[in-house]
């Protein structure tokens, strides 16, 4: 009988777990983008008839183009609390997601009258020519029937988005953690359009109210409650919740205030949308109100005579435009944004998540803000 030899017996070496990658910010769009491509295949597939197909063939141009920016963050806050074996899960949330901005945009560009978005025909103006094309007639017709079937088209994408981000719930075991924290995004966001449309049209000094429109449209709806989304799926802790509200906060006000910008200063090219919209519109933004605090009566009088007006021309644009330059609003919210940047940024340094996700929501973060897109 052999003899063991106890001297030489040796405790076994503890298993070396390498610390997570960093998410390939890449890798999850074409993810998110097969995830969104499978799912309208298989709606397509048991559509009931062509009338349904044409509205999934809607939504498939819509999501064309799309930053993927609350996917991206939805998957990197899966990362962030720790991730786990099952990446298919939060991407199948993050394609949920992008449908309820699917929806959420529709809707707004119905409400805004936007001629367009993403460098195309925004929904409601695409199915107003389709159905003069098709039939003819009246074009006040037209355009009802386009502001209709845009409505449903939105509703739909919203019908879809409950149902993918529902499944990643169950997929996960966590519909407990998952459903109020959708709840309360779907509240935010309406809360927030509400007023927006509420001070749309009305050229004011006061920046807090723009703000707190920031706050509940975008901040939170665009950042925060996408990063929770995808932490909750992975069990988050509520140290690891709050590390990412103290980044996503700050962030969401800098890529909203990076939005207004270039709404009015942007390159219609890259942006896909026409820089006179908001101008038109009268949207009620801090860049505005900071050109009305500091604003002569002078400027004062050139920017109520122009704000707000539907038939505002290039002319008109850069008459506001050279006022938001004279009166340093346009660089003071270049400011407020770097401001904010820093502030998400810092907020990271001391954050609960492994190094890779720390550095892809750097990532996010600076391309978030400093874009021209």
């Amino acid at each position: 009988m052999a003899v063991l030899d106890h001297k030489r017996r040796e405790t076994p070496a503890p298993e070396v777990i390498p610390a997570p990658a960093a998410p390939d910010l890449r890798a999850v769009r074409r993810e998110v983008d097969a995830a969104l491509a499978t799912f309208l295949d298989a709606k397509e597939q048991s559509a009931p008839g062509p009338e349904l197909r044409s509205l999934i063939d809607r939504i498939r141009t819509f999501l064309a183009g799309g930053k993927r920016l609350r996917p991206l963050l939805c998957v990197t806050g899966w990362h962030a609390a720790g991730g786990g074996s099952d990446r298919a899960t939060a991407v199948r949330a993050a394609a949920g997601l992008e449908l309820f901005q699917a929806f959420a945009l529709i809707h707004d560009d119905v409400m805004d009258a936007s001629d367009t978005r993403r460098g195309r025909p925004s929904t409601h103006r695409a199915m107003a020519a389709a159905y003069l094309a098709a039939h003819g007639g009246p074009a006040a017709r037209a355009d009802r029937h386009g502001q209709g079937a845009a409505v449903l088209v939105g509703d739909l994408a919203l019908i879809w988005s409950d149902e993918l981000l529902n499944g990643a719930g169950l997929a996960a075991r966590r519909p407990e953690r998952l459903l109020p924290l959708l709840d309360e995004m779907r509240g935010e966001v309406l809360y927030g359009q509400y007023l927006d449309l509420q001070t749309t049209g009305r050229l004011s000094a006061d920046v807090d109210t723009p703000l707190r429109v920031i706050r509940y449209k975008t901040a939170k709806y665009t950042v925060e409650r996408p990063l929770h989304v995808g932490a909750a799926l992975a069990g988050a802790t509520p140290q690891a919740e709050a590390a990412l509200s103290a980044f996503a906060l700050p962030l969401g006000e800098a890529f909203q205030l990076r939005d207004d910008l270039l709404g009015v200063f942007g390159d219609p090219e890259r942006t896909g949308k026409s820089v006179l919209d908001d101008l038109r519109a009268g949207k009620a933004t801090v860049l505005m109100a900071l050109a009305a605090q500091r604003a002569s009566h002078r400027q004062l009088r050139a920017l109520h005579a122009r704000f707000g007006r539907p038939n505002l021309t290039e002319r008109d644009a850069a008459v506001v435009r050279s006022v938001l330059e004279a009166t340093g609003a346009r660089q003071a919210v270049e400011e407020l944004i770097r401001t904010r940047l820093a502030q998400a940024l810092t907020a990271l340094d001391h954050a609960p998540f492994p190094a890779g996700a720390r550095a892809a929501l750097r990532e996010i973060a600076r391309s978030a803000t400093t874009r021209q897109a």
